[in-house]
C-alpha cells in the first residue's frame, strides 16, 4: 500500500483529533467580525477557498482566499491565516515576512522544525497529520476540519461519513473514464478544485473543476460517454439530467462534501494503479516548493 493510500485512510482519526484540540486555538484563530485573508499554495490554497466560504456563510466576517503569490498587499486585513504543510514553501514565507509587524499572522503547519515557526506571529502545529507523501490528503482535510470546528460547523457525523467514504466501493466503470469533472457550490467549490488537483497529481488524469452553476456555460460541451461529472454537495436543479443526456456518467455526492473529497482521493489512487503509476512518485513534483532567490 502506498504512503498516500495509508494517509488518506487515516483521515477519520485525524479529523477527530483536530476537533478535540480546536478549543486550544480559539485565541489565535480569527474571531467573529475580523476581516481575514487565508493564503496557501496548491492544495492549501484550495482548502483556504473552502474555509473562506464557510466563514462568510457562518456570518463571521469578510474572508478572502488567495494563492500566496497573488496576495494583494494594498488591502488591509485584521488577520492573515497561512496554510502550509511543510512550513518551507517560499511564497508563503515571503508573504509572512512582508506582513511582519504590519498584520497579525497565524500559520497552520505539520512540521515544528521549519522556518514558518519564526515567520508567523502564531503557529498551530498538526504534527499528527503530517505526511510522507508528496500528494497531500490528510493534512489538508485535517486543517480544514480544525477551522470548521472553530466555526461550530463540524460534527462527528462528518467523521462517520468519512468512514463510509473509505469503505464503500467506487462506482463501477468510474476508474475507466477518460476525463473527470468535479463541481461544487459555496464552500465545496474549493473542494472540487482540490479533487481535480488530486487526479492530476496522482493519476496524470484529464480533470477540471467548476462552480456547479457555471457548468452549463460552456464546460458541459466536453461531456460525453467515457467522461465523469462528480458533484460535491447538493446539485442545481436539472443538472444531473442534462449531464446524463450527454451520455456522460453523473455522480452526485450524498455524503458531507469533505467526505466526498476522500472518495475522490481514493479515485485518484485507483486510477493511478489502473494506469501503472506510483502515486508516491508524482511526475515533476516535490513535497515542498522551495525557490532559490537569484
Amino acid at each position: 500500500m502506498s504512503h498516500v493510500e495509508n494517509e488518506l485512510n487515516s483521515q477519520p482519526e485525524c479529523w477527530s483529533r483536530a476537533a478535540e484540540r480546536a478549543a486550544e486555538y480559539t485565541a489565535v484563530l480569527p474571531g467573529a467580525g475580523e476581516r481575514v485573508a487565508i493564503v496557501g499554495c496548491g492544495t492549501s490554497w484550495f482548502m483556504g477557498q473552502a474555509a473562506a466560504a464557510l466563514r462568510e456563510q457562518a456570518g463571521q466576517g469578510e474572508t478572502d482566499a488567495f494563492a500566496a503569490s497573488e496576495f494583494p498587499y494594498g488591502r488591509t486585513y485584521d488577520r492573515v491565516l497561512a496554510l502550509t504543510r511543510s512550513g518551507t514553501t517560499t511564497e508563503v514565507l515571503d508573504l509572512l515576512g512582508r506582513l511582519k509587524g504590519r498584520t497579525r499572522t497565524v500559520a497552520i503547519t505539520a512540521d515544528p522544525r521549519t522556518p514558518v515557526m519564526e515567520a508567523a506571529d502564531d503557529v498551530i502545529v498538526l504534527d499528527f497529520a503530517d505526511e510522507r507523501s508528496v500528494v497531500q490528503t490528510r493534512f489538508a482535510t485535517t486543517a480544514l476540519t480544525l477551522l470548521r470546528t472553530h466555526l461550530g460547523l463540524h460534527t462527528e457525523a462528518v467523521v462517520a461519513d468519512a468512514r463510509t467514504a473509505l469503505s464503500v466501493p467506487l462506482p463501477e466503470g468510474l476508474v475507466d473514464c477518460a476525463q473527470f469533472t468535479f463541481l461544487g457550490r459555496g464552500w465545496s467549490v474549493g473542494l472540487a478544485n482540490e479533487a481535480a488537483l488530486k487526479m492530476r497529481e496522482a493519476a496524470l488524469a484529464w480533470t477540471e473543476a467548476y462552480p456547479a452553476m457555471e457548468y452549463r456555460h460552456g464546460p458541459i460541451s466536453i461531456t460525453a460517454a467515457g467522461t465523469a461529472t462528480w458533484m460535491l454537495g447538493e446539485a442545481p436543479d436539472g443538472l444531473a439530467e442534462q449531464v446524463r443526456a450527454t451520455g456522460g456518467l453523473w455522480l452526485e455526492g450524498h455524503l458531507d462534501p469533505l467526505a466526498e473529497l476522500v472518495r475522490a482521493q481514493r479515485l485518484a489512487v485507483a486510477v493511478a494503479a489502473a494506469r501503472g503509476l506510483d502515486p508516491d512518485q508524482p511526475r515533476h513534483l516535490t513535497r515542498s516548493v522551495v525557490l532559490t532567490t537569484p
